[in-house]
Formats: C-alpha cells, sequence, structure tokens
C-alpha cells in the first residue's frame, strides 16, 4: 500500500473546548477559527448556551460575546453533555463559582464515567456537589462564593486540574493544583495568554486569577490526536509518505509520535509559528519498519488518548509490545484496555491484558474479523487504521461514532491511499 499528500486534520478537540468556555469567561469579543466542529464541542457550546451565553453556530470563524462569569444565568434545563467527559468536568468548574445550582447530564457511556475526582476539589472549595450513587452523572452543583485551596490529586488528569483552575477563575480565588506526574497544560497555556498569572514548578500548578480575562484571539491548531491516526497509517504502509500540517505540537500531546520514534519510525514534527501560546508544526510521517518497545507509567499522560492506537501499531510490529501504568484507560469512553485486547484477539493478532495496560504481540499475518467499539471513537478510528492496510478484512460495527471528535475521518483515510 501507498500513501502521500497533505491531509489537514481538523482543529484540536482539547483547545476548541478551552477556547469556547474562556470566550464566555471573558469580557469583550473573542474571535476563534479553525474550531473543531465535533459532537463533543457541540456539547460545550450547547451547555454554554443554556447557561446564557450567546453563542452562534459553530464555524470556521466564530465571534462571540463574553461578559464574564457574573453574566452567567441559571439554566432552565439540565445542562447536557453528550459523551463528552471534558464538557462535564470542566465546566462543573465553572458552574462551582456560580450563585445557582446546576445539573449535569449525558449519555450512557458518560453517565458511567467517573466524577468523584472533580466533585471532591470543589466541594473543598465550598461548593456542594452530588453525584449519582456517589460517583457519576447526573451530578447537580450547588455553587456560590468559592475559597482558596490547594489539592493534590491522586489521578493524573487535566481535567481534574482544568476544572480547579476554572472554578478559581470563575470564583476569582487562588488555587494551586499537584499532580502526581505532569499532564495537558492547555488551560495553564490559555491563562496565561488572557492575561492570569499561573505559575508551574514541576508538576504543582499555582493560578493568580485576574480581575477580568481578555478575549481569546487565536487559531485553533490541527489535533495531534487525530493527526496520529494518519500517520499510524502512513507508518504501517509499503511505501509512501505523509505530511500533516498546522499540528499542535505541545509536549505534553507529542508522547505517541515520541513513541513511534522508539518503535523505528520514520516521523519528524518540524517546528512553526505558535500559536495562542501553543507550539505548532507540521508532522512528516513515512513507511518504516517498526520492533516493539514497552512503556511504562511515566510515557502514559503525553498520549493516554493514543494508547489504542499504538496497541493496533503494536500487532504489525516485530515483537511485543508491552504497556504498564495505563489503569486510567479502564474510565475512558469504554474499557479501553478490555475492549483493545478483546478486538485485538477477534481479529486474530495476540494480545493479553493487564490490569494496568496490555500485552500485544506483532504479526504480519493478515486480520479478519468484527470490531466492536462500544460507542468508542478512538477504538474506531485505530482499527479503521489496521483495516485500511490491503491485507486485512476488517469491520467495524459503528463506524460513526468518529463524529465525536473527528467527522470526516473516513473520508481523509481514504485520501492518504494513493494507488
Amino acid at each position: 500500500m501507498n500513501v502521500g499528500g497533505t491531509i489537514r486534520v481538523p482543529g484540536d478537540k482539547s483547545i476548541s473546548h478551552r477556547a469556547l468556555m474562556f470566550a464566555a469567561l471573558a469580557h469583550g469579543a473573542s474571535r476563534i477559527r479553525d474550531i473543531l466542529p465535533s459532537a463533543d464541542i457541540h456539547s460545550t457550546a450547547s451547555v454554554l448556551c443554556t447557561l446564557g451565553v450567546s453563542m452562534p453556530p459553530l464555524s470556521s470563524d466564530l465571534t462571540i460575546m463574553g461578559r464574564g462569569a457574573r453574566a452567567l444565568r441559571a439554566p432552565s434545563a439540565d445542562l447536557d453533555c453528550g459523551n463528552s467527559g471534558t464538557s462535564a468536568r470542566l465546566l462543573s468548574g465553572i458552574a462551582a463559582a456560580l450563585p445557582f445550582t446546576s445539573r449535569f447530564v449525558g449519555d450512557s457511556s458518560l453517565s458511567r464515567r467517573p466524577m468523584r475526582r472533580v466533585a471532591e476539589p470543589l466541594r473543598a472549595m465550598g461548593a456542594r456537589v452530588e453525584c449519582a450513587d456517589g460517583e457519576g452523572l447526573p451530578m447537580t452543583v450547588h455553587g456560590g462564593p468559592l475559597h482558596a485551596i490547594e489539592w493534590r490529586t491522586e489521578t493524573a488528569s487535566a481535567q481534574i486540574k482544568s476544572a480547579i483552575l476554572l472554578a478559581g477563575v470563575a470564583g476569582g480565588v487562588n488555587v494551586a493544583v499537584r499532580e502526581p506526574a505532569p499532564t495537558r497544560d492547555h488551560t495553564e497555556r490559555m491563562l496565561v495568554a488572557l492575561g492570569a498569572t499561573v505559575e508551574t514548578h514541576g508538576t504543582m500548578v499555582r493560578l493568580t486569577p485576574p480581575d477580568h480575562l481578555s478575549p481569546v484571539e487565536m487559531r485553533v491548531p490541527r489535533d495531534p490526536s487525530s493527526a496520529a491516526f494518519l500517520a499510524a497509517l502512513a507508518v504501517l504502509a509499503n511505501t509512501g509518505e505523509l505530511e500533516l500540517p498546522d499540528v499542535c505540537l505541545n509536549p505534553t500531546r507529542t508522547g505517541f509520535y515520541r513513541a513511534l520514534v522508539r518503535m523505528g519510525a520514520r516521523v519528524t514534527l518540524e517546528s512553526g509559528a505558535p500559536e495562542g501560546g501553543e507550539p505548532v508544526g507540521t508532522v512528516h510521517a513515512a513507511a518504516s519498519s517498526l520492533s516493539g518497545i514497552t512503556l511504562d507509567r511515566a510515557d502514559v499522560p503525553s498520549m493516554i488518548d493514543e494508547l489504542p492506537l499504538l496497541a493496533c501499531v503494536a500487532a504489525r510490529s516485530a515483537g511485543t509490545t508491552t504497556i504498564r501504568g495505563a489503569e486510567e484507560l479502564r474510565v475512558k469512553e469504554s474499557d479501553r484496555i478490555a475492549t483493545v485486547v478483546a478486538n485485538l484477539r477477534a481479529i486474530g493478532a495476540t494480545a493479553e491484558e493487564l490490569p494496568d495496560g496490555m500485552c500485544i504481540e506483532g504479526s504480519d499475518a493478515p486480520l479478519r474479523g468484527r470490531i466492536v467499539s462500544r460507542g468508542d471513537h478512538r477504538i474506531a478510528m485505530a482499527f479503521g487504521v489496521l483495516g485500511a492496510l490491503p491485507e486485512n478484512a476488517i469491520d467495524i460495527d459503528d463506524r460513526a461514532c468518529v463524529a465525536v471528535s473527528y467527522p470526516a475521518f473516513w473520508d481523509d483515510l481514504r485520501r492518504a491511499v494513493r494507488p
């Protein structure tokens, strides 16, 4: 199989969420270009509308008039986050500072995901938060005046950290968060760009909120997690190279590319001009011969979303790949450890489920069978990459679920393959 060409993947999902939230909290007109128009981002936009933000339809050039947190109003309906954990967790931080009650709901998948981890620090700041069965959605947040906090998280999670930082911004109080390992820092970078004082010392982040946030003015970089699927296709191809421009190259998001290089992949990251405090550049990925590697807990945070994809790449690499320290995968859109291993076995690959990860034996034997994605976009896309290889015959049960993060994925996958 030959690959080739230049493909511009969609805007970054994590940054798109945050750009909308900060535009709502800022004072003045924010302009956001190239936002990701996916289902998850529509969920964030919908919740902000329900809270009284004048939110135009998502487009490639979006202007939002923000009036600050105090202008947000009590919702007349539940705040429906769909399948988006980022929407539920980060917006709950804002809701904690608002003088009214907000009830967060989501689909069946999101309702099973843990919310207690964000509820606890928000309670410690002074909000009253109730979770279904003490753990999940629906989650009711009774907001009000908050006080400063220093919080140590048990789990390395950018969503927990960001919920606390957003509560500090909306509530006008100092906050500090210490994590067990560094996680994505998009929230911190955007806060600094908008006038907040953020200090980072190792795994400790401290926020001194400004009186007013400046409006957002940015072009959303392309999503490195979305680009990863096409980079994986390129390195698994027989010949050719793909160019993926304008990708966010934040080092907390590029662990997958570093792992590919360790496996022997011909992958380079070419730096370009920064955007909105984020490093941006071009990913080049070419057909390669790959070997298995071992990943441990320190590797996981910078590639947590790409681990199902790495497991699929490992199934086509020489030798054994072992992933450890990734138990967080069990509480994503699906139990991604169990789902990946079961699907690899279903198509004829050799894989073993570990309590905190998985072990995959590479092979060049044809892979054939049906994938049960469990509605998880990352699972569908990861096995979609394997299915694009000509020697394989893989059927995916729910191809439409990719709309959560990459609506044009199947079209771009076809465009990457050359005759």
